[in-house]
């Protein structure tokens, strides 16, 4: 298993983001309230400029980075080398970018490398860094016929997405698991049992907190579905909800997250307490270990 989700926390477009909100609180502070205005004195186009503040453009070139620089008046070395960092980061490849034929354009693996604090509540299946090789192979089959090569690189990613959890500084995960998650049978009665004791094993790391939302907690107010919430540590990062859909998946920034925080925290209140869910999935476990079958 590769190390480097480990090893290199950075996050390309965590960087990019970073360097475009810089760049506009820049010509802000410069006197240039309009983009339009900065760009004519840049001799660019506006679209050039805007593409650079809106995080669309990752490859910048260092002269450019020194003529934005110039133009907004950041004189001291340290700024200006700070801003060059961020955009050769912003170019960097992680080690999902090997992984384009299962991830796509989903940025997913992309934040969670240098986020602080994730929190997720998962409705139908067990949140991806908790599942086990073999009941990701399960829910990625989901009743359809993959060649194996497919499958095999579907678990593979999916471990390596696992490695922040592993590293040394790695983030605070806390999972609001829904109680039908647990009682999906996926796979054969072997799988669920190692799935179960997994998740056992992980509650006792000191990053990892698991909460299950049970069946007795009635209506709550995920019924809508399941999503992430990402935190970084630097505060010019804003934190970041992200939800997948049936054909792709959402990004929500700035007060777009305050929904999802509100969200899950009404579920995180309505959920089993940390003790109280290992003696429930504990009492699963020994179901699963008692199932003739």
């Amino acid at each position: 298993m590769s190390t480097r989700a480990r090893s290199n926390p950075h996050s390309p477009t965590v960087r990019l983001r970073r360097l475009a909100a810089e760049m506009h609180r820049a010509r802000l502070r410069a006197g240039y309230s309009q983009l339009s205005d900065a760009a004519k004195a840049l001799g660019w186009s506006g679209p050039k400029l805007s593409r650079i503040e809106d995080a669309k453009t990752r490859h910048i070139k260092p002269g450019d980075i020194d003529r934005l620089c110039d133009l907004y008046e950041i004189k001291d070395v340290e700024s200006r080398d700070a801003l060059h960092a961020l955009a050769r980061q912003a170019r960097e490849r992680g080690w999902w970018s090997e992984y384009r034929d299962v991830f796509g354009d989903n940025v997913l693996p992309d934040f969670e490398v240098e986020a602080t604090m994730i929190r997720n509540y998962q409705g139908l299946v067990l949140p991806g860094l908790l599942q086990t090789a073999e009941y990701t192979e399960q829910v990625f089959r989901g009743g359809q016929a993959h060649p194996e090569d497919i499958v095999e690189r579907h678990v593979a990613a999916r471990l390596e997405r696992q490695q922040i959890l592993n590293r040394q500084r790695p983030p605070h995960f806390t999972a609001v698991i829904d109680e039908a998650a647990l009682r999906r049978r996926v796979g054969a009665p072997g799988v669920m049992r190692d799935q179960l004791q997994h998740l056992l094993n992980m509650a006792t790391r000191h990053n990892v907190d698991i909460q299950v939302l049970p069946f007795d907690a009635g209506p709550h107010a995920a019924t809508t579905g399941s999503f992430v919430i990402m935190d970084f540590e630097n505060e010019a990062d804003p934190s970041i909800a992200y939800t997948e859909t049936a054909t792709g998946h959402l990004i929500a920034e700035g007060e777009g997250v305050v929904p999802y925080v509100s969200i899950f925290g009404h579920v995180q209140a309505a959920a089993l307490r940390a003790s109280e869910t290992v003696s429930f999935i504990s009492a699963l476990l020994a179901q699963e270990s008692n199932d003739p079958s």
